[in-house]
């Protein structure tokens, strides 16, 4: 277990949110994101300014079930801080839990993995059309989980990196990278878990793999891709509002929530 001891409480904050009318997670000057939309409602309540700092950035479209951020703050928690927040907080952003965690923890660095999913509809969905891809064509998907499969044996994704992203590796570590059918939605999801990920990564893969489903690669051309480190031979068209974070994981005892804690 962590001991909870530190000298400016810190907290991390567990979002979710709809990303269709943000500009991305991260702040920007002059564009509405999900993190200013968190600071805001922080600075709010508390009624003094507060700055988080996020695990994850997600680009303007993209969607989380689960993101965190981390802020440190003296100022009492009110027993209803996260019902008030979420009074605060657009429809579109909910805030699910605050934690108390030691001061050194970091939102982003302690992060053990993430985890993301890519929705692809073969129909018309109206449920799905801002948080799907529509792709009417006919695919193979064992082709493309052969392709999945075989990220798994690589570790650099120089190809699958968008330029400029200003990164010192491309090392990513896979553990996780399958498709299959939702029963429930009626669309494929590509399901990708790692330690970290690079920019323009998961929509990176989807196209490319999405190549190798429609026959316009093959198996061999797309290992060929990975292993040529060149972000040109890939694509990256895939629709940002098909991606979801849906997970980014903590050591066991790291996260104590706050409402356990009052």
């Amino acid at each position: 277990m962590f001991a909870y001891v530190c000298n400016m409480p810190r907290f991390f904050v567990e979002v979710a949110y709809k990303g269709t009318n943000y500009q991305g997670f991260q702040i920007q000057d002059n564009a509405n994101t999900v993190q200013e939309e968190v600071d805001k409602a922080l600075s709010t309540l508390f009624r003094a300014p507060i700055l988080t700092t996020g695990s994850s950035r997600t680009d303007a479209g993209v969607h989380a079930l689960r993101n965190f951020m981390h802020f440190d703050t003296e100022l009492p928690l009110h027993p209803q801080t996260v019902y008030k927040l979420n009074a605060i907080l657009p429809k579109d952003i909910v805030l699910n839990d605050l934690y108390a965690v030691p001061d050194t923890a970091h939102s982003r660095f302690d992060a053990l993995h993430r985890e993301y999913k890519y929705f692809v509809y073969p129909t018309k969905n109206p449920f799905l059309y801002d948080r799907g891809y529509f792709f009417p064509y006919t695919i193979d998907i064992d082709l493309m989980q052969q392709a999945a499969d075989l990220l798994k044996e690589y570790q650099d994704f120089e190809s699958f990196s968008k330029r400029n992203s200003q990164v010192f590796t491309y090392n990513c570590q896979i553990e996780k990278s399958e498709w299959y059918f939702d029963q429930s939605l009626q669309c494929w999801v590509y399901n990708v878990k790692a330690n970290r990920f690079l920019r323009g990564m998961v929509r990176g893969l989807v196209a490319t793999m999405l190549k190798v489903g429609r026959g316009k690669l093959t198996l061999n051309d797309f290992r060929k891709i990975v292993e040529g480190k060149d972000c040109t031979k890939a694509w990256f068209d895939s629709p940002p509002q098909g991606l979801f974070l849906v997970d980014v994981g903590y050591p066991p005892g790291l996260l104590q929530s706050v409402s356990a804690l009052q």
